[in-house]
């Protein structure tokens, strides 16, 4: 079956994208709860790949990432978990990471194996526009997505951002780092209309995006993404979460 682009799964709006860490409690596990994501109603899936010093994210997912490390994630482990996953679901997934493990893996080889695995998009949060180039050339050779984001600062630079943009462009609703908030930044919808002035890519709004009151702030964008309230169910209930990710996935999108 072939796994549907990202921006035609999110082209007609009131997208959901859920992330979790691979690993987390342990590999079998953390399977189980991608294709829980996707059986709920997530449009697409963002699988974060466990780094010593994830510089975008705040202690939610920093913990679920040294969970992950305790489990045994190295970058092989997660591209098998990845085949695991493939074999039960065939929701398009995004890969949330940094730049040194696929810089030692090497771009080419990490980009050419994403194909293999059906996995279309990446976010690396710590590669500045300006290094870019080599990046973005060898993933449009693979037909993989590299997800830009765009913040609350990225004014005058918005442009060559966006120039790059393919998959989704990621709004960052809050200044900071990942993690739930109860006030989220009215400016972000601003934001998203200056986006889309200028691209017809869909736009996806996170960064401490979690409960279902919050969604109506942001109906002008495609979809939201949620990482850290869903992290934290995985904490809660390592072992059978599956029921309340189910409800939780259910109540968000009942709230678009």
């Amino acid at each position: 079956m072939t796994v549907e682009k990202i921006e035609e799964v999110l082209k007609n709006g009131k997208g959901f994208i859920g992330f979790t860490v691979a690993g987390d409690p342990d590999f079998d596990k953390s399977v189980d709860y991608v294709v829980t994501l996707a059986e709920a109603g997530a449009d697409v899936v963002e699988i974060g790949i466990a780094f010593s010093d994830p510089s975008a994210d705040g202690e939610t997912i920093m913990k679920a990432d040294l969970r992950a490390a305790e489990a045994g994630s190295t970058t092989e482990k997660v591209f098998e978990f990845v085949t695991n996953v493939r074999k039960r679901t065939q929701v398009p997934l995004v890969f949330l990471t940094y730049t040194n493990p696929v810089f030692k893996y090497g771009y080419e080889a990490f980009l050419a194996k994403m194909k293999q695995l059906n996995v279309q998009g990446i976010i690396m949060p710590d590669m500045p526009l300006e290094e870019q180039d080599e990046f973005v050339t060898l993933a449009e050779k693979y037909d993989r997505s590299f997800i830009q984001l765009i913040t609350l600062k990225s004014g005058e630079r918005i442009p060559n951002i966006i120039k790059r943009a393919s998959g989704f462009v990621y709004v960052v609703s809050s200044l900071g780092i990942t993690g739930m908030r109860q006030k989220l930044s009215t400016d972000s919808h601003n934001l998203i209309t200056q986006i889309k002035k200028l691209t017809n890519v869909p736009t996806a709004i996170g960064f401490g995006i979690s409960q279902p009151e919050q969604m109506s702030q942001f109906k002008n964008a495609d979809a939201v993404i949620v990482g850290s309230a869903i992290v934290n169910i995985i904490e809660a209930h390592p072992y059978d979460a599956e029921e309340a990710l189910q409800n939780f996935v259910n109540a968000m999108k009942t709230a678009w």
